[in-house]
């Protein structure tokens, strides 16, 4: 059934991850955990970086720039999940639903495309160490990451309007915990051929192009690495690509995984749990992976935090 053209769809419920009101509190203390580790330990990366000359670099540029997207992604849907618990309130506006799908689209959009930006860049630092310096100058960092916030504004722009065409019923129940695009069309009681059509090639193509980007930036790093014959210098070489490989692993396995789970199981709450892992477990594992193993940012990050303690103290 359609609404009547006279109706306007002023508010959705957003039923959340679980309707047992006994488990409300134990989620609000889990995701404000989680979201106040993903602030905090990607605002410290933030701070390292542009604190410490010795990081002013592509590498550390591209970093803190993830970090940014992270905190922002992030903060799109952990944020009114918070609320809604803590007022008990399901409600959010259909304005307020759709600012939060596009600025989601958005984010997730700027995750794809950084870290592929960031396997060009690990590609040109070992596959081209003497020209490293001339190649990624800052005008062409900068431009990489202009040109990422445009691809990824203007697909997010394309998919906000046209959910902005489909009619919804009033107060419609959303089995998910943020306004979500497949959610939305699925839920959707007009025709949503052209938006699944748009959602799937936009998808496909996006993915595509960034993952066969990544994996042949990685195909010339391991051709190369083969090359050498110092054992030391492929462990130096490799070491520095560590970090940005289990970034990547993590957040393309739980994306897939959570597209196969809900191809599999058609539950809405099932998909709605596993996107936890890649909306804020991701987010929040980010800065402990590139942290761990890195002595360049560990370092800053002790200089960072010693120099903030004497000024306290003063």
């Amino acid at each position: 059934m359609e609404p009547d053209n006279g109706t306007r769809i002023s508010e959705f419920l957003l039923l959340g991850l679980s309707e047992e009101p006994e488990l409300q509190p134990l989620l609000f203390g889990l995701f404000l955990s989680m979201y106040l580790i993903t602030v905090f330990g990607n605002l410290l990366i933030i701070l390292a970086v542009s604190s410490d000359s010795h990081l002013h670099t592509p590498m550390y540029f591209f970093l803190s720039n993830l970090s940014f997207v992270d905190i922002c992604f992030t903060s799109t849907t952990v944020p009114k999940m918070l609320v809604n618990i803590q007022t008990q309130s399901k409600v959010i506006t259909y304005e307020g639903c759709i600012t939060q799908m596009y600025f989601f689209i958005l984010f997730a959009g700027l995750d794809v495309n950084l870290l592929t930006v960031m396997a060009y860049d690990r590609f040109v630092a070992i596959c081209h160490p003497l020209h490293y310096t001339v190649i990624m100058h800052p005008e062409l960092c900068g431009q990489l990451v202009l040109v990422s916030w445009i691809i990824s504004a203007l697909h997010s722009l394309l998919q906000s309007l046209m959910t902005l065409q489909l009619s919804f019923l009033p107060l419609l129940p959303i089995p998910h915990f943020f306004c979500e695009l497949n959610q939305m069309i699925q839920l959707a009681c007009s025709d949503t051929f052209f938006n699944n059509l748009v959602m799937y090639f936009a998808a496909v193509l996006l993915g595509s192009v960034s993952l066969a980007g990544i994996l042949y930036s990685y195909s010339k790093i391991i051709s190369s690495l083969r090359g050498m014959s110092s054992a030391k210098g492929k462990y130096k070489a490799f070491s520095t690509c560590a970090s940005h490989l289990s970034v990547i692993s993590l957040f393309y396995l739980t994306s897939l995984g959570v597209y196969l789970s809900s191809s599999a199981t058609h539950n809405a709450r099932s998909s709605a749990t596993a996107s936890v892992l890649y909306t804020v477990v991701t987010p929040m594992l980010n800065p402990f992976i590139y942290s761990l193993r890195n002595k360049d940012i560990k370092g800053a990050l002790k200089r960072f935090l010693g120099m903030a303690g004497r000024k306290i103290t003063e």
